[in-house]
Parts: C-alpha cells; structure tokens; sequence
C-alpha cells in the first residue's frame, strides 16, 4: 500500500504540471476577433475608388476556376459503369450468341 505522505504529494504534484501545461498551450491572443460592423472587416470605399486585391485572391480564383473546369471535363467523360449498362451489354452479347435479334423492328 501506498504510505500517506505519498498520497497527499501526488494531488500537489499533479496540481503544479497542469497549469505549466496550459502556458504553453496557447498564445494569449483574442479568442476571436471583434465584430467591426463592416462586411468582411473592410470598410466600404468611397465612390470612384477600386478595392485592392490582396496577392493570394488571383491565384485562388485561377486555381479554383481550373479545378472546376477539369472536373467538369472529367465528369463528362466519364465512362459509364453502371450496373444498368453493363447489364445490357452482357444480354446483348448472351442474345447475338444465341443467334437472336438484339434491336426491336
């Protein structure tokens, strides 16, 4: 068994390594940024002004856009797998092996 001096050192012990833990566990910033009322955080512009884009949007737009394009392609090109069309296939060629006509006249 355990001696009592033991058992009263481990809760102290176990106490003082939590909060040295949880120091370094966080960056003692704003939990959240604070609601600025604007759109976005961005204040509007007076009229005639253009809003600067920031260097990461254009690639965002190009890559996003691109993905799409190519999955788009790849989608449409798709070979069918279904089980559908590959039912019909095998009953077309089971029919032409028996000598039968596969089209309705």
């Amino acid at each position: 068994m355990l001696s009592t001096s033991l058992l009263r050192a481990l809760p102290s012990r176990a106490g003082r390594l939590v909060p040295s833990l949880r120091r370094y566990a966080s960056s003692h910033g704003s939990p959240y940024n604070e609601p600025s009322g604007w759109l976005f955080g961005e204040k509007p512009l007076p009229p005639g002004q253009k809003r600067k884009r920031e260097e990461w949007e254009w690639i965002w737009y190009i890559g996003m856009i691109g993905t799409m394009g190519v999955a788009s392609v790849l989608l449409y090109y798709k070979p069918d797998t279904s089980i559908n069309a590959w039912a019909l296939k095998e009953a077309k060629a089971r029919m032409e092996a028996r000598g039968e006509k596969t089209d309705y006249p």
